[in-house]
């Protein structure tokens, strides 16, 4: 069994397709780090930091926190606090390339293990009418970079990605139950899928 410690109902969303046994746990973390950090050290960084906040006994069940950043440039851009903020964001992704960054941490028996994964995503120019009504519509306040790529903006607005999709909606699946397989005792591996 696996403990989700994430208030994101896209990582609930694709844990449950994706058939993994597991429950729901919500709490509080700052998401704070270290300037000196890079790209891929930010998302491991915080989400080792998430895991390590969880404070209830695991028993025999296994913790996963994961966060994702958006990241162009050298710029991190964090979810928009309002929406100036969050159209200035895709303003900025517009027509560019950026760099989506999950970084997920397993803890087990009081061990931890960390990953990250990248993706690139590359957006066509956007008009302002499209952010607009993006933002209007969606209220992407909650998400790393300002948007949701399974959303209306990414239907319209991708025009490749490069990598695992659903590492940019916040959990890359496949990786992850590879390094479940790996890091899970092999006599609980049956209770890992529903």
């Amino acid at each position: 069994m696996i403990i989700l410690g994430s208030k994101s109902p896209r990582r609930k969303q694709l844990l449950q397709e994706s058939g993994l046994a597991f429950t729901v746990e919500h709490f509080d973390v700052e998401e704070s780090y270290p300037e000196s950090l890079q790209k891929e050290e930010i998302a491991i960084y915080l989400s080792r930091k998430k895991a390590k906040a969880y404070a209830k006994p695991l028993g025999d069940a296994i913790l996963l926190c994961a966060d994702t950043i958006v990241c162009i440039d050298d710029s991190v851009l964090n979810k928009p606090a309002d929406f100036d903020e969050a159209y200035a964001m895709l303003s900025h992704l517009s027509g560019r390339m950026h760099e989506v960054y999950t970084g997920i941490t397993l803890c087990y028996n009081n061990e931890y293990k960390s990953f990250y994964e990248r993706t690139e995503v590359y957006f066509k120019p956007l008009t302002s009418i499209e952010i607009e009504r993006y933002i209007i519509q969606n209220s992407p306040y909650d998400k790393a970079g300002a948007y949701g790529i399974q959303e209306w903006i990414g239907y319209i607005g991708v025009e490749k990605i490069i990598g695992c999709y659903y590492n940019v909606m916040g959990m890359p699946l496949s990786r992850l139950v590879k390094e479940l397989l790996n890091f899970y005792p092999d006599k609980a591996l049956p209770n890992l899928f529903t």
